[in-house]
């Protein structure tokens, strides 16, 4: 996608309000921007999920790539209900902090306030040309949401034939609410694959600005390994550079499609300040190499144009067994030679 497309798009959603179960703007602005996709058809479930599907042409779609729309924020505690979490404050005694922030940080931020819930006082969007990082006061997961705009915007410019969806999920934050909604009311076919588009910490050898990391799994499940492998095999195709580690430092909503029998594997871009929380021990910006969002974004346009089908990821399992099995015979001297030392004689 062209710079500063993607830059605009960033900027317009990242300047959108939100918070779990609180995510109406962000859901109409992404509205306003799918809209404009001729080969894109949107629909809503009854939880507020937006179920977006790219069509060009007869092909099934295979493939569904997903985002949440809420971060950790404070919303109004609602009346004579206990909420099973949340953090309190004394400064906000009708309201509750609902997101994984460690109770200390809460203190140390200011707070800006949207009618129904506030959010951390932080800027918006800020670009920092330098040394290409976006930063603002939510990355989380919002620029995943801006990956499945710039997905379908590709798609299009490119006139792709094919079939794919884009997945808004609501209350992500609090337990991935909406993802399960959607796993368990049996809105998306079957056989697709969903793929988690996630901001996630670092972990191991793993460098922000080297690519966005295709994980094997998160803090609770391991994902599907032939979803994986053809996310790897999109990447190499595409001629895009990409990592691969087990981000064990939270977790994606493709562990909740797992746990409710949906086919699932993720690719995230690394974060700074996961939730807004800083070494410092307060509340800043979070942040995230615009390299590495442009690469995610390639690797899902190359999944579609490149590798549209499943199949190709069971083409990739063949390859590598049948790798493995002439590896065995390519040793048969060595083998045979050695029989008489393993009781074979």
């Amino acid at each position: 996608m062209h710079h500063g497309k993607l830059l605009s798009i960033l900027q317009s959603v990242f300047n959108c309000p939100t918070a779990p179960f609180h995510e109406y703007h962000v859901r109409d602005h992404l509205l306003s921007l799918l809209e404009k996709f001729p080969h894109v058809s949107v629909e809503e479930d009854d939880f507020g999920n937006l179920i977006a599907r790219y069509q060009r042409g007869s092909s099934k779609a295979r493939w569904a790539f997903g985002a949440h729309m809420d971060h950790p924020a404070w919303v109004n505690d609602p009346k004579g209900k206990k909420l099973p979490e949340g953090g309190l404050d004394p400064r906000f005694p009708d309201m509750r902090f609902l997101g994984g922030v460690p109770k200390s940080y809460l203190p140390t931020g200011e707070v800006a306030h949207f009618g129904e819930f506030a959010m951390w006082d932080l800027p918006a969007f800020e670009y920092d040309r330098e040394n290409d990082l976006i930063y603002g006061r939510v990355c989380d997961d919002l620029v995943g949401c801006v990956a499945i705009v710039a997905l379908f915007s590709e798609l299009e410019r490119l006139e792709v034939p094919g079939a794919c969806y884009g997945i808004f999920t609501r209350a992500e934050e609090v337990g991935f609410v909406g993802a399960v909604h959607l796993a368990t009311k049996g809105r998306l076919p079957d056989d697709l694959c969903f793929v988690s588009l996630e901001t996630s910490s670092p972990r191991g050898t793993v460098e922000m600005g080297k690519g966005p990391v295709v994980r094997v799994g998160d803090r609770l499940s391991v994902f599907d390994d032939e979803a994986t492998a053809q996310l790897l095999s999109a990447a190499e195709s595409g001629g895009v550079e990409v990592q691969r580690a087990l981000l064990d430092g939270g977790a994606c909503e493709a562990t909740a499609m797992n746990l409710f029998g949906v086919c699932a594997t993720g690719i995230s871009v690394l974060l700074g300040n996961y939730h807004n929380c800083a070494p410092s021990g307060r509340i800043d910006s979070e942040y995230v190499s615009l390299k590495d969002v442009k690469s995610m974004i390639a690797v899902i346009v190359s999944l579609i144009v490149h590798s549209g089908s499943r199949r190709d990821g069971v083409k990739s399992r063949k390859d590598a067994r049948a790798r493995l099995e002439q590896r065995l015979k390519d040793y048969g001297p060595y083998i045979r030679a050695t029989k008489c030392q393993f009781g074979d004689s």
